[in-house]
């Protein structure tokens, strides 16, 4: 069996190796892609759309009692142990004036591009309770999240979507005048073209498939709202610290995921000029490559406690 995934959040559900027994008895059709390889260990082909997302349901259920997860073909299937860390560094970041971290649901998040998969949503209310809002420019994902939340009742009351009918926008149109957010959460798109996306998805099958292969495959496809966006990753962040300044009151720590290191001093010199009272960068694993998640905050330390009251 392999060792402990060390590089994950030390509570991270999914340290350990996955048991696949388990995880069969959850989902009994994930054993028709489960198999040994070289190493002597039970694992699927990441490369098959239909074995990833089988895997994701049955983590979903097993870990979070999520019943009845699915999303199309179309979408983006994400990793479920590094979007978890993702969570779990949040909860460390909103835990720092009170030394413990806070749980419940006066702890309200914002999930911007939630998708159809509505993963950070989910595994936010299962892990620490709190209160989610998730947003999406694409109905046809947010008709596909009511459909998950809908056969998890329990969720209905925690857990609220909402269309964000200006693709230009990322908070406008979302937050109200009276809304207060304790944090938003954000995997934004990537890629700069929907070329771009291809290629990348090209280079992801190959690795895993160490082939030469060049039609991607559904594992690494998604709506194009979720892959790419005219100037890639930095401009949508970009977009989004510009944006935060009009909401600088209501959210107690904006933060959004960053997968290009290179990214990181641009943000950070934008950060500054918009007079962000603390700006943090932490790495994290997410899937197979490091990613890190920016955090910015227009909330001076001694009032923070103030949003868990």
């Amino acid at each position: 069996m392999s060792a402990e995934k060390s590089s994950l959040h030390t509570r991270n559900l999914h340290r350990n190796p996955y048991d696949f027994d388990q995880l069969i008895s959850c989902v009994p059709e994930l054993k028709h892609y489960v198999f040994t390889n070289a190493y002597q260990t039970a694992t699927i082909n990441f490369s098959i759309p239909q074995a990833v997302k089988l895997l994701n349901k049955a983590l979903l259920l097993h870990f979070y009692n999520i019943k009845g997860w699915d999303i199309p073909d179309t979408n983006l299937c994400p990793p479920i142990p590094g979007r978890a860390d993702y969570v779990h560094y949040i909860a460390d970041l909103l835990g720092e004036p009170l030394n413990k971290i806070p749980t419940g649901n006066s702890v309200k998040g914002l999930d911007i591009g939630t998708g159809a998969n509505l993963v950070y949503p989910l595994i936010s209310c299962k892990s620490y309770g709190w209160t989610m809002l998730g947003t999406d420019i694409n109905q046809d994902s947010l008709k596909n999240a009511q459909h998950i939340l809908d056969q998890n009742e329990d969720l209905s009351s925690v857990i609220q979507l909402k269309i964000q009918p200006e693709a230009d926008h990322i908070f406008t149109n979302i937050i109200g005048a009276e809304e207060r957010f304790t944090f938003t959460i954000c995997n934004p798109p990537f890629h700069d073209s929907e070329e771009s996306a291809m290629k990348g998805n090209i280079r992801k099958t190959k690795n895993l498939h160490q082939s030469k292969k060049t039609k991607p495959l559904l594992n690494f496809s998604g709506q194009q709202s979720e892959l790419w966006c005219e100037g890639g990753e930095l401009a949508f962040i970009t977009k989004m610290i510009n944006e935060s300044t009009l909401f600088s009151s209501q959210v107690l720590w904006f933060t959004c995921l960053v997968s290009k290191k290179d990214n990181l001093n641009k943000l950070n010199n934008l950060l500054r000029k918009v007079n962000a009272v603390e700006v943090k960068t932490i790495d994290m694993a997410q899937g197979q490559k490091v990613s890190r998640m920016l955090a910015w905050t227009f909330i001076p330390r001694k009032d923070r406690k103030t949003w868990f009251i």
